[in-house]
């Protein structure tokens, strides 16, 4: 191991857990990755030797060792956290592992405006990582003015859903910016909590060119709470399901279609929600086949009578979600536009 200014000492402990496994001194491994872990959990045994302790900003690591045994555990902010035992025997490594996150995980109900949110995303040396946030949630009754009535239709439908009967594996929702694309999503994780898991995939251009990561987020390492379904969401994904979008990026479309139905869905229990600002008619054919949508829904302004019956006063024209807030808070936006366009080669 060769070890630099750039290397933190948690980088130093990742590589430490690698070391009597690289050698053959131990050389089984078991990892575990757990959701919603409580603050004073030890996440190692009782027995054993702490070793190292590294904390990095929101991120604490440990190692300790013991006869034939060592563990890592680091901790992420959100409650997440990751374990990893390199022992002499299978059994040992597996037995430690299960000591150290027995009881690990909070059970206590969450508050009913509260929802966990999984947030993928590869990390510096640690590779694909899922953390936890709680999110604020609205319920469908607060935000169902919000949208136009055949929009607030479709989508009361799609919140009585019970993970019974899906009748396919993509959910689209595509408009115009600020008509409320994200908090229709976020009303949707608190109408489905009972059955389903919300992950929100940050880096979606790297999970689509990397087979390893989207293998992992696709077989679910970093949810241990496997009965439930799983809805990945990919926010403002333009690029990768235009119609151009298989000259533009590749095998990109082709994965992502392939993890709604194709050999990689196949026994999992996994939904893709895609919100995009195109309109459907610049969207890949494939995409929007008959058979692969859960539902596709474009959500658009309020007109001028919803808008009026929505702030209260007339407005006089069709107005976003984003608009009304504004006008609600009586804070116009703050620009300048010069009067005329500038000139030069100034740079």
């Amino acid at each position: 191991m060769q070890v630099d200014d750039s290397d933190t000492p948690s980088d130093v402990l990742d590589a430490l857990i690698l070391a009597a496994f690289t050698t053959g001194a131990e050389p089984f491994a078991h990892t575990a990755r757990l959701a919603k872990v409580l603050a004073d959990a030890p996440l190692r045994p009782q027995s054993g030797q702490l070793q190292r302790v590294a904390t990095d900003g929101n991120t604490r690591s440990h190692i300790v060792s013991g006869d034939g045994w060592t563990l890592r555990a680091i901790r992420w902010h959100g409650n997440s956290a990751s374990v990893t035992v390199t022992a002499t025997s299978d059994e040992l490594a597996e037995s430690i592992l299960r000591e150290a996150t027995e009881n690990a995980r909070d059970t206590r109900e969450e508050p009913d405006d509260r929802v966990t949110m999984g947030f993928w995303h590869v990390a510096a040396m640690q590779g694909p990582t899922r953390q936890n946030r709680q999110i604020t949630t609205p319920t469908w009754e607060e935000i169902g003015r919000n949208y136009s009535a055949p929009v607030a239709a479709a989508l009361e439908k799609l919140m009585a859903l019970d993970g019974e009967s899906l009748n396919g594996r993509l959910l689209l929702l595509h408009g115009a910016p600020g008509t409320g694309k994200t908090t229709a999503l976020r009303a949707l994780a608190r109408a489905w909590s009972k059955w389903c898991q919300v992950d929100c995939v940050l880096d979606p251009e790297r999970l689509f060119q990397e087979p390893g990561y989207l293998l992992q987020v696709a077989m679910d390492a970093g949810n241990d709470e496997e009965t439930k379904w799983r809805l990945l969401v990919i926010e403002d994904c333009d690029e990768l399901i235009s119609a151009e979008a298989k000259q533009a990026s590749g095998q990109a479309l082709s994965r992502l279609l392939n993890l709604t139905d194709g050999m990689l869905a196949q026994g999992r229990k996994v939904l893709i929600g895609l919100t995009t600002n195109e309109p459907i008619s610049r969207l890949h054919p494939a995409v929007v086949r008959p058979g692969r949508c859960l539902a596709q829904i474009e959500v658009g302004p309020l007109d001028a009578a919803e808008a009026t019956a929505w702030l209260g006063r007339p407005i006089g024209r069709d107005a976003t979600l984003a608009e009304h807030y504004a006008l609600k808070s009586g804070n116009p936006q703050l620009s300048h536009m010069p009067a005329e366009p500038a000139t030069g080669l100034y740079l």
